[in-house]
């Protein structure tokens, strides 16, 4: 089987290669604008006619989607997230009828979550970012587009290569920066929104069972921790697995969207019963395996204090 990642060498999509890689009789390129992908490709610039003949050349009977914007101008995010998804089924209608395309969506897409009340995926969206926009308008792309598609709409991923434009990512940045400084401190926005944080393994998991999974699948499947979890639980953690002996003030000054968006949780159980996936992964793991990557090259992590999940 050839399967074809696009967006290989980003967050998810490297987890997303990672997995795909122990999988047996698997063939996988990926694509995208790096010297390290196999296949050049730019979703946001690319014409369909262009697009399409790469995917010739890939041959791929799965294709992935990991590729997308998470921050920038709603010009920029329209173009990679909203444009992206559109050439690319265009291009496949072309070029690879019948491929498989799995496409990684957001829990984004759904808006405000209402406290205790996960959100299935037959829930209304109501995005409240440009970034949560264009991705809805990808995933009804995607369903629109007569495809054997499916996209996993992810919530918020943690772990080893998270992104500094995410809040994890950043936060570890600024953990490792202010090192074994006691007088540090981080002064952070509001940490009272709660989230639902998924291993970026986890993910993984879920897009290589979606290759492999027989028939239809649902056209949208949550793929999340299940549980909505407090911000300040995850930057507190972090700050344990640091060893941070600074001080963290939270101020009732953050992003307008946080504000908005105060909980989040996604139902999981329909990609249980689609693609017999669950998370397996807790989030202590996880920001175990994100704090231990942001070690300078060849500096081990053993042994300090909070160091292991437990």
């Amino acid at each position: 089987m050839r399967i074809l990642v696009l967006g290989s060498t980003g967050f998810l999509g490297g987890h997303v290669v990672d997995h795909l890689r122990t999988l047996p009789g698997v063939r996988v390129f990926g694509a995208g604008r790096s010297e390290a992908a196999e296949f050049d490709l730019d979703l946001a610039g690319d014409s369909v006619k262009r697009l399409a003949k790469t995917l010739e050349a890939a041959a791929p009977d799965v294709v992935i989607n990991c590729a997308g914007a998470t921050g920038g101008d709603p010009v920029t995010l329209a173009e990679v997230n909203s444009r992206g998804a559109a050439a690319l089924c265009a291009a496949m209608g072309l070029a690879a009828p019948v491929a498989r395309l799995i496409h990684l969506g957001s829990a984004a897409e759904y808006g405000p979550g209402v406290p205790d009340a996960p959100v299935t995926e037959s829930a209304p969206t109501c995005p409240l970012s440009p970034y949560g926009a264009t991705k809805l308008a990808a995933t009804l792309t995607v369903i629109a587009s007569g495809l054997d598609a499916v996209v996993l709409r992810v919530g918020n991923p943690v772990g080893a290569r998270a992104p500094l434009a995410g809040l994890p990512g950043r936060i570890a940045a600024l953990l490792r920066a202010a090192s074994d400084d006691r007088g540090a401190v981080l002064p952070l926005g509001d940490l009272s929104a709660y989230r639902d944080f998924v291993d970026a393994r986890d993910v993984a998991r879920a897009a290589g069972l979606a290759v492999t999974a027989e028939g239809p699948l649902p056209p949208v499947l949550n793929i999340g921790g299940g549980q909505a979890v407090p911000v300040r639980r995850l930057v507190h953690r972090l700050a344990e697995l640091a060893g941070f002996r600074g001080r963290i003030e939270e101020s009732s000054d953050g992003s307008a969207r946080s504000a908005a968006v105060s909980w989040q949780c996604s139902d999981i159980s329909l990609a249980g019963s689609a693609l017999g996936w669950r998370p397996v992964h807790s989030l202590d793991a996880s920001l175990a395996d994100l704090w231990a990557a942001t070690a300078p090259h060849g500096v081990s992590t053993q042994g300090k204090e909070g160091d292991s999940a437990p």
